[in-house]
């Protein structure tokens, strides 16, 4: 039933009607606690997101400054030959829920911070600029890792928070009225109907007594 449809005058509409009512108010109510509860969920999320994000742009700097002194000292065709990995990192992700909403954790992640020799690269070609770059990298790597589950749950949460508002707004400034509206209108059309018989059932009451 929605607010635009025009309920027939009678006593079962009417009571089919309020039956809904008490549904659509009890819904209201518990849209409104999921709602505080996604607020408490975001907050408590955001935080640690927060952090982890200021954490990033200071490694992303000190990680652009030093990729720049070993540019500078090596040109870029020769950090390119030492850019790539010896093998391919392996991230294992567990799915989650909160409240509803899916959600990733990771549950084993590599250490991306390693020594010269697991780098494969040769001390005396590379120099401390390489080394200083590749471990500032490494570390913003860890970083990102770590950021990017706590980034999906407060957008997920805030994109669950926005549609639960709307759907509280629709329920408390559309739905319900309009429903009460309708159920006031057909509540008015059984009362003047029954007023109508009584006069009727007076007059011929009366006639029947002259």
């Amino acid at each position: 039933m929605n607010g635009r449809t025009r309920l027939a005058p009678t006593r079962m509409n009417l009571l089919r009607a309020r039956r809904e009512l008490t549904r659509i108010v009890k819904g209201i109510e518990l849209t409104r606690r999921k709602r505080e509860a996604l607020v408490s969920e975001l907050f408590a999320a955001a935080r640690p997101a927060i952090d982890v994000r200021q954490r990033i742009a200071t490694s992303t700097t000190r990680a652009a400054t030093a990729l720049t002194h070993a540019i500078s000292a090596h040109g870029v065709a020769g950090l390119t030959a030492a850019a790539w990995p010896l093998s391919e990192p392996s991230i294992e992700l567990r799915p989650a829920q909160v409240w509803g909403i899916a959600v990733s954790d990771v549950i084993n992640a590599p250490t991306f911070r390693r020594t010269m020799d697991a780098r494969g690269l040769a001390p005396a070609l590379t120099g401390p600029s390489t080394a200083e770059a590749a471990a500032a990298y490494e570390a913003l790597t860890e970083l990102l890792v770590e950021a990017a589950p706590k980034e999906q749950r407060v957008r997920r949460l805030g994109e669950a928070l926005a549609d639960t508002t709307r759907r509280l707004r629709t329920l408390e400034q559309r739905v319900a009225p309009q429903l009460t509206e309708a159920i006031a209108g057909v509540r008015r059309q059984l009362e003047e109907r029954e007023r109508e018989e009584q006069l009727r059932l007076r007059h011929v009451q009366s006639r029947q007594t002259r």
